[in-house]
């Protein structure tokens, strides 16, 4: 059973279903269903045509539903009679369903939730263990999230930005349960990048190619987090380097540079680097300058801020740092870091206590009581 197949044909029956009069929530209902009935037959009878076999039996499952419920008889009717199977058209739906799934009505979570479902093929059962929570809660959440977007036009105009910043969530919940998230967001997001011509979109590819390169060597046996300087350069995945570097030399060559194709050139010059002493922090400063012109986000400042500790010094780093409002995500954290740079491993190691208590995982709050608790070692007679 080719379930990467089913997976992408999914769009493109969905989009046909629409296009035919079922509303968005009835026809992924309806696709669902033809998608459990393609895992039962076609391991003993696979179809000459995948897509069209699905579209038959989606489109009838469709009509069964409309006239077993009352309140459908009305589109029962506009709908019209069953279409002859036969070969699928050759419609690239995609790109229309991302637009759809990620709706400015929908919350972030709700708007990734249906995307990993229309777009991803996932099924409910997964994506609930992606996200550590019950298949009944991500159901809900699935179901009322299809109900907010069945009445908006299929032909209404998309928000690229809006796409990206949905698949940029789903490749940072990085992994759970049985599914990598962040290999699904890489595999949507390369399916964006051929429907559409667009700079950001190759710059968000290439960021999460070259994120996803080091991803053998961020822990270590134990499970706890290896930093990116402490990192063995060996097990990182060259080819997905060089192919985020070309991607992202491309997309800067149309000269209409974006926030993710910023982040890309910074993480390009990490995995350019043949160790952490030989990083071009200097120019790593001056694409964070670049972030901060684009975004004005507080979190790219804080970041300029560590990186300025590399390039000039952990006292520079601490003056940018000291400007900032502490209560930014991971400010206490930066702090301790430079302080430790510094020379100041008392200041430091309170400052990884304090933060281990405001991480956000517990992988980041060991490793940050690790260090505290190595600077503490170190300092006693």
């Amino acid at each position: 059973m080719d379930e990467a197949l089913l997976r992408t044909l999914i769009p493109g029956v969905t989009g046909a279903l629409v296009r035919r009069g079922a509303d968005f929530a009835a026809a992924e209902d309806a696709v669902q269903e033809a998608l459990a009935e393609a895992v039962r037959v076609w391991p003993a009878d696979p179809p000459r045509d995948p897509k069209g076999w699905l579209l038959t039996v989606a489109w009838r499952r469709f009509l069964d539903a409309a006239r077993a419920d009352s309140a459908r008889r009305r589109r029962e009717d506009r709908v019209g009679s069953e279409p002859p199977p036969g070969p699928a058209t050759a419609v690239d739906d995609t790109l229309r369903l991302y637009f759809l799934c990620a709706h400015p009505r929908l919350s972030p979570a709700s708007a990734v939730a249906l995307t990993l479902r229309a777009v991803g093929g996932l099924t409910t059962r997964q994506i609930a263990d992606a996200y550590l929570v019950p298949e009944a809660t991500m159901a809900q959440r699935i179901s009322r999230a299809k109900r907010t977007v069945s009445g908006v036009r299929w032909d209404r105009p998309g928000d690229v930005a809006t796409v990206l910043r949905v698949l940029y969530l789903v490749f940072n919940e990085g992994y759970g349960g049985d599914v990598d998230l962040a290999a699904e967001a890489v595999r949507l997001t390369r399916r964006l990048a051929a429907a559409v011509d667009h700079p950001e979109v190759a710059g968000l590819l290439a960021l999460m190619l070259l994120h996803h390169a080091r991803r053998a060597a961020r822990t270590a046996s134990d499970g706890s987090l290896v930093p990116l300087a402490e990192q063995d350069r060996g097990r990182w995945d060259t080819r997905a380097i060089a192919e985020g570097v070309t991607i992202l030399q491309t997309a800067l060559a149309r000269d209409r540079l974006g926030e993710f194709q910023a982040q890309a050139a910074i993480a390009a010059l990490h995995a350019d680097a043949p160790s952490a002493q030989e990083t071009d922090w200097v120019q790593i400063v001056e694409w964070y300058d670049e972030l901060v012109r684009l975004t004005g986000s507080p979190v790219v400042r804080l970041n300029r801020a560590v990186a300025v500790g590399e390039a000039d010094g952990p006292r520079a780093g601490l003056a940018e740092l000291d400007a900032l409002d502490s209560a930014l995500p991971r400010h206490t954290a930066a702090a301790a870091y430079l302080h430790e740079r510094a020379g100041d491993p008392s200041t430091a190691a309170r400052l990884y206590s304090e933060a281990a208590h405001k991480a956000g995982s517990l992988a980041e709050r060991d490793h940050l009581m690790r260090r505290a608790a190595r600077l503490n070692a170190r300092r006693r007679p």
